[in-house]
């Protein structure tokens, strides 16, 4: 990286819409490398590199340049030491919000079952048979 890259890149504050490499450092001075874009929590999706704005992390570096060390701790962690901020951000390939819903719906269908489950074995010992419905 030439002195005007490395110039133009310490400007650069972490922000939504930014992708930004940090190392997360421990207690013992270790660092964990991460790379992420800072995209809204609908198209969160940290798995594949996309960091949700309202999440901890987020908030603790946005608004910070390249070059910074903010305190971060978590579990072992202890600060945060942003590298780089750049406007390189992808956009996440699937509709993570629609995802996320199919996964909600599905978990309460579930739910529901177990719960149309346990009356029916409530209602059989005390009534005789109760029949919930077809499984899904």
């Amino acid at each position: 990286m030439d002195e005007t890259e490395q110039g133009a890149n310490v400007s650069r504050r972490a922000e939504l819409g930014t992708h930004v490499d940090v190392d997360l450092i421990d207690e013992s001075g270790a660092g964990e490398h991460l790379a992420f874009d800072i995209v809204p929590d609908t198209q969160a999706d940290f798995a594949h590199g996309f960091l949700g704005v309202g999440t901890p992390l987020a908030q603790a570096i946005l608004g910070q340049p390249a070059g910074s060390v903010v305190p971060y701790r978590v579990g072992d962690v202890e600060e945060v030491r942003i590298l780089r901020v750049t406007l390189e951000v992808s956009t996440p390939s699937t509709d993570v919000e629609a995802k996320r819903q199919a996964v909600i719906q599905q978990a309460v269908a579930q739910s529901e079952q177990i719960s149309d489950m346990a009356f029916a074995l409530a209602v059989g010992s005390k009534w005789g048979d109760y029949d919930p419905g077809p499984t899904a």
